[in-house]
C-alpha cells in the first residue's frame, strides 16, 4: 500500500532545500537510480536492460554488498554508470545514533574508492528516506551530495500490481526526473516488469538516461 506519494509533493522540496529532488533541466534526460544492491542475478540483468538502450543509471550500494560481490561494482563502473553511497548496513537514521551512522557511511565509502572510480563522485542516499537533521549535515560535510528522488516506482511493494509500479513512473516522470528502483531480490518481480518498458516508452519519446554526477 502506497503511503508516500510516487511523485514527491514540490511543498516536500522547498522544505528541504539542500537535497537533491531532481536535475533542473529542460531537457529530455532522466535519471534511473538502483539502490540496495550490489545483487546477483538482479544487478546483471539491470545492467543488460540498460545497455541495450544505451542508458546509464546511478547505483546506491550497500557496503556490505559490495563486499560481497566486488565483481559487480566493477561491472557497474566499466558499464558507464556511478555508483553511490547507501550505507555499509541498510541503517534508518532515526533509529542510529550519529557516530555510529557516520561511521557506517565512512565504512562504505573506504570500499567504494578502492575500486578508484575516476570521477570520485560522491553521492549518498539515506535508506528508506530517513535520517536525523545532523545526521545530513554531517554527511554534507564529508563532501557529499544527498540524493533524494523525484519518482518513486515502489517496485519494493509486492503488494501493489506490476502494472501500477510502471505507472507510478511514466504517470510522473518528466524531464529532469530522478526515479527509483531497487536491484534487490525484494522487487524483483516488479522490476523486471516495470524497467523494460519505461526504457522503451521514454526511449520512443526521445528521451536519454543519465547517471548522476
Amino acid at each position: 500500500m502506497q503511503i508516500i506519494p510516487a511523485k514527491t509533493p514540490g511543498f516536500v522540496k522547498t522544505l528541504f532545500p539542500n537535497l537533491v529532488w531532481n536535475i533542473p533541466t529542460q531537457k529530455k534526460e532522466l535519471y534511473l537510480t538502483f539502490d540496495d544492491g550490489p545483487t546477483p542475478k538482479i544487478t546483471n540483468w539491470v545492467l543488460e536492460r540498460l545497455s541495450h538502450y544505451n542508458a546509464n543509471a546511478t547505483f546506491f550500494c550497500i557496503g556490505n554488498n559490495i563486499k560481497e560481490n566486488p565483481e559487480l561494482i566493477s561491472k557497474i563502473i566499466e558499464g558507464g554508470h556511478t555508483i553511490g553511497n547507501h550505507t555499509y548496513n541498510h541503517l534508518k537514521g532515526w533509529k542510529h545514533k550519529t557516530k555510529f551512522y557516520i561511521e557506517d557511511v565512512r565504512k562504505t565509502e573506504e570500499l567504494i574508492n578502492s575500486f578508484d572510480v575516476i570521477s570520485k563522485t560522491k553521492l549518498f542516499r539515506p535508506p528508506y528516506g530517513k535520517f536525523k537533521a545532523n545526521q545530513s549535515k554531517k554527511i554534507q560535510a564529508l563532501g557529499y551530495k544527498i540524493i533524494m528522488w523525484d519518482v518513486l516506482s515502489y517496485d519494493w511493494d509486492n503488494s501493489i500490481r506490476q502494472e501500477d509500479c510502471l505507472n507510478n513512473i511514466i504517470s510522473s516522470a518528466k524531464e529532469g526526473s530522478i526515479i527509483v528502483m531497487h536491484d534487490s531480490i525484494k522487487a524483483s518481480k516488479n522490476l523486471k516488469f516495470a524497467l523494460p518498458k519505461v526504457l522503451e516508452h521514454y526511449t520512443e519519446k526521445g528521451y536519454k538516461f543519465k547517471a548522476l554526477t
